[in-house]
This record gives C-alpha cells, sequence and structure tokens, in this order.
C-alpha cells in the first residue's frame, strides 16, 4: 500500500483529500485516532479527507511529516491545464 501511495503522489494522482485518507488506511487507524496522533481536530480531518477544508500549511506539514511528506508547489498536469494570460 505504501508503495502505491508513493507512486501515485509522484505522479500527482491524487488530491489533498484522498491522499490524507490513504494514508490513514495505511496507518491502520480510525479517523479519530489520526486526527489525535497527528495533532489535528477530528473535524478538521473529516472536512480534508471530504475536500472541504483549507486547512493551513502547518496542519499539513502535521499530516504528511509521518510519512517523510512536506508541503510545497508540484507541476500541473497540461491535461486539462489552461494557461494563464501571459503564461506559455
Amino acid at each position: 500500500m505504501r508503495d502505491r501511495f508513493a507512486e501515485d503522489i509522484e505522479a500527482g494522482r491524487l488530491g489533498l483529500g484522498e491522499a490524507v485518507k490513504r494514508m490513514r488506511k495505511i496507518s491502520g487507524l480510525t479517523q479519530a485516532e489520526f486526527a489525535r496522533h497527528r495533532g489535528v481536530s477530528l473535524l478538521t480531518l473529516k472536512r480534508i479527507e471530504s475536500g472541504k477544508a483549507n486547512p493551513t500549511v502547518e496542519t499539513l506539514e502535521r499530516i504528511g511529516r509521518i510519512f517523510g511528506l512536506r508541503v510545497g508547489f508540484v507541476r500541473a498536469h497540461r491535461t486539462g491545464y489552461t494557461a494563464e494570460p501571459g503564461e506559455p
């Protein structure tokens, strides 16, 4: 599961909510357990997993740290990407 997760992260196939949900499932924890373990509220975790949250960088760092992940910019896929005016 971890290898597939890493591959999907590297390929940019996971949105934030799905990535967090998979990290939790790989950990074998319930939402409440994972939230407590990562130092975030249960409500915040539920909102992130459902795609309804706007988490802080600090929150995302706490969640991703155990998997060796950190917050950063990633290249957008060209498929379906619309350049802003003046962008190549």
